[in-house]
């Protein structure tokens, strides 16, 4: 059974690019990157990182497609014992702001097309610099100009100025001998600060611990172990690195099987299937309206996808119709799991060694996780295999929301000196351990396949 190499999140990575340095790390465009030039490039972009003044605990906003800038700068800030706070590169100046101001980012890492909304709101925020990108910055010459020639690639301004860096530049100035003494953090030390939506208001942004993000990474890959070997696993990545799901999908196999990424930009159906067939993707994690999207896409016989072995889902209820027709199609069925960003995107997997769930089943709860079914009202236990409101914990949980007390009291409950979370989510266990998500306690809106 495949195990942690480290107790961190650069430790792991480390020592999986030590095991596999030749190994393929990212696929993007059509160019691979290996797991020791990666690790070389995210030593250099820390190295640049921290002659900006960027040290152990500072909130730096990724406000980045899914691109190896994405993944480059993730590692480089943990390498620092900064905190990475991805961002959804749709938002516009209004939220952006409201990020920036709550997580204090004096920092911001932004692809080009994005930048007016940065400089629109460094008047308002902390922000003093600013770092820029575009998508085929990483590419060879010759496939840019191709790409740009046909106007393929969105571009915008190339800004110049006080506190303006170009993501280039950093990356060939930076050198791994110049790097700050490396400091492990702790299990309970904060890795990452995502930001999570609800039915009104703004985002509340969530710590994460590394302890559990590691934790939840390990199980991510066991859920396949006996489908897929350690070594063996081809992921394409199907979510966004602001979502909970995709940060899992992304570092798992950097951090614990030293497998290949396949990443696109943003997910187009027609390349996501062309990179399986290409390929040979052997995992995919996707919300539910993915996988409905693959199944009614015009062009879904061109593609060969024999290579899947193991479809996660999550983040939505899986409908019955969806996991029959794509086990009917693909000979596969679809492994769904429950999680919230407080649980850093699992609390429940449906792992391959249990065999095909059950019509409608969400997973078991995963190794090191407890959860309770209580009743909403009186938070008194319900009876063996009747429903209630789910509550978790963990060995390593989220403790609270940044800079959300009120949230925090509301949704973070003392019990016998352990912290628990209230999902709000009605649910039932049945006698083999499986859930099943019956209701929502209350209002929830779903945005382009998420709750």
């Amino acid at each position: 059974m495949v195990e942690l190499m480290a107790s961190s999140i650069w430790g792991c990575f480390e020592k999986t690019a030590q095991s596999n340095p030749q190994g393929v790390a990212l696929v993007y465009l059509g160019e691979t990157i290996s797991f020791q030039d990666l690790k070389e490039r995210a030593l250099r972009m820390a190295s640049s990182f921290a002659r900006l003044g960027i040290g152990p605990q500072e909130r730096v906003l990724i406000y980045l497609y899914n691109i190896p800038q994405t993944i480059i700068s993730l590692l480089a800030l943990q390498r620092l014992g900064a905190i990475p706070v991805p961002v959804a590169p749709v938002y516009g100046s209004y939220d952006l702001k409201y990020l920036a101001n709550d997580s204090g980012a004096q920092s911001v890492i932004c692809m080009d097309t994005n930048f007016n909304y940065v400089s629109e709101i460094i008047p308002q925020t902390s922000i003093k610099q600013v770092i820029v990108t575009n998508m085929v910055d990483l590419i060879p010459v010759w496939k840019r100009l191709i790409a740009k020639g046909f106007d393929r690639v969105p571009s915008g301004k190339s800004p110049s100025g006080k506190g303006i860096y170009s993501f280039v530049d950093l990356l060939k100035r930076g050198s791994a001998s110049q790097l700050p003494e490396w400091i492990e953090p702790g299990p309970t030390d904060t890795a990452l600060l995502l930001y999570t939506g609800g039915t009104t208001g703004f985002p509340k942004g969530v710590p994460l611990p590394g302890g559990l993000f590691l934790h939840n990474c390990l199980e991510w890959r066991r859920a396949s172990e006996d489908l897929v070997p350690v070594g063996k696993a081809v992921t394409a990545l199907a979510a966004p690195l602001y979502h909970i799901i995709g940060q899992m999908d992304a570092m798992t196999p950097l951090l614990v099987g030293g497998e290949p990424l396949l990443m696109f930009p943003r997910v187009v159906i027609d390349a996501l299937m062309d990179h399986i067939q290409r390929y040979r993707a052997t995992n995919m994690f996707a919300v539910p309206t993915l996988y409905r999207m693959i199944l009614e896409h015009d062009r879904v016989d061109f593609y060969n996808m024999s290579s899947l072995k193991y479809c996660g889902t999550g983040g939505d209820v899986l409908p019955a119709e969806v996991a029959r027709r794509w086990q009917k199609k693909f000979g596969v069925p679809l492994y769904q799991g429950y999680g919230t960003t407080e649980f850093c995107g699992a609390i429940s997997l449906s792992y391959a060694r249990d065999g095909i769930p059950p019509q409608g089943a969400a997973g078991k709860v995963i190794p090191g996780a407890e959860v309770m079914l209580m009743d909403p009202e009186t938070l008194k236990a319900v009876g063996e295999g009747e429903p209630g409101e789910l509550l978790g914990t963990s060995r390593y949980p989220v403790r609270g929301y940044w800079n959300k007390p009120e949230e925090t009291k509301k949704c973070f409950l003392d019990i016998d000196g352990r912290l628990w979370y209230r999902t709000r989510d009605i649910m039932r266990i049945d006698k083999d351990g499986w859930l099943y998500f019956l209701d929502r306690s209350v209002d929830m809106i779903k945005h382009k396949g998420y709750r």
